[in-house]
């Protein structure tokens, strides 16, 4: 098992405390630079809802009868932006890059968890702690 796997089993158990993600407030900056950062974050997520959800069906989080709930991962783009959002039971996070005017923003969107104003997460890491936090509640 990957050390984050074994963090996902560990916030399961109530071994390890659910993190949060650090966030910092967003300013707009050079599209090609926004772009790179949140692919390369989009990448991450693919790969820790990958490993999350081996955990997560190993330990039976079932739902009953519906199913074993699992991270989902969906892309999302359009006229000036790119995103994805992860989700986990009725918990949803979405990372995304608007561009507008030869600059782009970077902001993450966690309903009822962030405080006002546009956030963004602080570093590429942080996509770890925001799996993390879904699964944990």
């Amino acid at each position: 098992m990957t050390p984050f796997m074994i963090a996902v089993s560990d916030v399961l158990d109530g071994r390890l405390a659910t993190p949060e993600p650090a966030v910092a407030p967003s300013v707009p900056g050079p599209v090609q630079v926004a772009v790179g950062i949140q692919a390369a974050m989009r990448a991450r997520a693919g790969q820790l809802a990958s490993e999350a959800n081996s955990v997560l069906q190993r330990a039976g989080t079932g739902t009953g009868e519906i199913g074993i709930a699992v991270i989902t991962l969906a892309d999302e783009r359009g006229p000036g932006a790119l995103a994805f959002t992860l989700g986990y039971r009725d918990r949803c996070a979405q990372v995304r890059t608007d561009i507008a005017s030869g600059r782009a923003q970077a902001s993450v969107i966690i309903p009822g968890r962030l405080p006002v104003g546009i956030r963004q997460l602080a570093s590429e890491a942080e996509v770890h702690a925001l799996v993390l936090s879904l699964i944990g509640g």
